[in-house]
């Protein structure tokens, strides 16, 4: 198998990192030539868990451990053909796969040691319907939409959405590691399949230094962390030097998905930037590997604050016990819950989506049963830009003369003194 995964010109580039003006090419795997060993950077990435080394000798054989442990190889020997993912995975049960694969709306992208998640798997398993192609994506349901926050029309430049008052969302980039099959901006990432580069950040960069109510920048994608390095601290150093913006965020899956990623050399750029701030976007407990767990470490030790976004999904973690699992071990590791997102209205998603009911019922059976730290804020990004909009259980129960009333997590009612003067 390996010898057919090959290397053509599209994707972030091996060699030395330059500052580009431009875009910047990316790749898929597909005819051409041999990766070639000697075009592999140094990384100090060096944990391989048993079972994905077992994989990898499986599936990889001419692969070494250097290699493996490659963000650029983990990109560029990614699963994109429905052949090649069909020797991990049975797509038996997926109908005309060839339609679909001229259909999809959203690149097929699944980095090596992500896939050695799903080996010998069920297409039910949780994971891989997260990230590998259903015929329901094909489904258009009521309510749907292309871009269903409205990002497109709060744009006061190209790849700036400006939605809130004191804060602003940067995309920086189109492209993904892996591509999850509910993804929000899924339009914008079918459309943009490249890296940017300095000159389609200007404007962006410009709008913020003349704009001083932003005080916080995150900055999206796609993902900002398959990027390299420079790319990425020439936004990171742009953006810090403007007096007002007191944080900057990342947002990003690539611990997750490609934690090789996250190499010291990487770590120390990033520690320059404080106060900095990264999202990681989690979705089951299995994602918890020794692999992640390394990444994960190295960021924290570095003093960078890590918090959880966590998409609900249906079959995947809509219940109590998969999120209960899921928040108890993102903690363990030193990322804070932070959210759940009721599923966003995206063309051809209704397969994903759970009713609001289900998100309140699994914060209902979170809260009192783990620690309040282990707890996110469940939320609905408002169609048509309206916002993150919480929501919470009924634990307020209304008054009664001078009482309100309370229910806890057993479902018990508490009166607490609170008179109206």
């Amino acid at each position: 198998m390996y010898k057919d995964l090959l290397q053509t010109a599209d994707e972030p580039p091996l060699g030395q990192e330059k500052i580009s003006h431009e875009m910047i090419p990316l790749t898929t795997v597909s005819a051409g030539h041999l990766f070639k060993q000697n075009q592999i950077p140094n990384s100090d990435f060096n944990v391989l868990s048993d079972s994905t080394a077992k994989f990898k000798t499986k599936y990889f054989p001419l692969a070494t451990d250097k290699q493996w442990n490659n963000w650029h190889w983990q990109v560029q020997n990614s699963y994109t053909q429905f052949s090649k993912l069909a020797e991990v995975i049975d797509i038996s049960t997926i109908d005309n796969v060839e339609f679909l694969n001229k259909s999809r709306k959203l690149p097929l992208r699944i980095t090596p040691y992500y896939a050695s998640l799903l080996e010998d798997k069920s297409p039910n398993y949780a994971i891989a319907k997260s990230v590998v192609p259903s015929k329901e994506e094909l489904i258009i349901s009521e309510g749907e939409e292309s871009d269903p926050l409205h990002e497109d029309s709060m744009c006061p430049v190209p790849n700036l959405v400006h939605r809130y008052p004191d804060r602003v969302l940067l995309l920086s980039t189109g492209f993904c590691s892996t591509y999850c099959r509910y993804c929000t901006r899924s339009h914008m990432v079918l459309k943009d399949k490249k890296h940017y580069g300095e000159k389609a950040w200007a404007d962006s960069i410009e709008y913020i230094k003349n704009t001083p109510s932003v005080r916080d920048v995150l900055i999206s994608g796609g993902d900002p962390l398959t990027m390299n390095d420079k790319h990425l601290e020439f936004l990171l150093s742009s953006l810090h030097a403007i007096p007002h913006v007191e944080i900057i965020r990342i947002g990003t899956k690539v611990p997750m998905v490609m934690p090789q990623r996250i190499t010291k050399k990487l770590v120390r750029m990033l520690k320059k930037y404080h106060p900095l701030y990264i999202s990681i976007h989690c979705t089951h407990p299995d994602e918890i590997t020794p692999e992640v767990t390394e990444a994960v470490t190295r960021l924290v030790n570095a003093g960078i604050v890590l918090g959880s976004q966590t998409v609900l999904l249906k079959g995947i973690n809509d219940n109590v016990e998969t999120m209960k699992e899921l928040m108890l071990k993102l903690l363990k590791i030193r990322i804070r819950p932070y959210y759940i997102y009721q599923c966003d209205p995206i063309l051809g998603s209704s397969h994903f989506r759970t009713p609001v009911a289900k998100g309140l019922e699994i914060i209902q059976g979170l809260r009192g049963f783990i620690s309040g730290y282990a707890i996110p804020h469940y939320v609905i990004d408002a169609p048509g830009g309206g916002g993150k909009i919480p929501l919470l259980p009924e634990y307020y129960q209304g008054r009664k003369g001078d009482y309100v009333m309370i229910k806890n997590f057993e479902n018990k009612i508490y009166k607490y003194y609170d008179p109206i003067k």
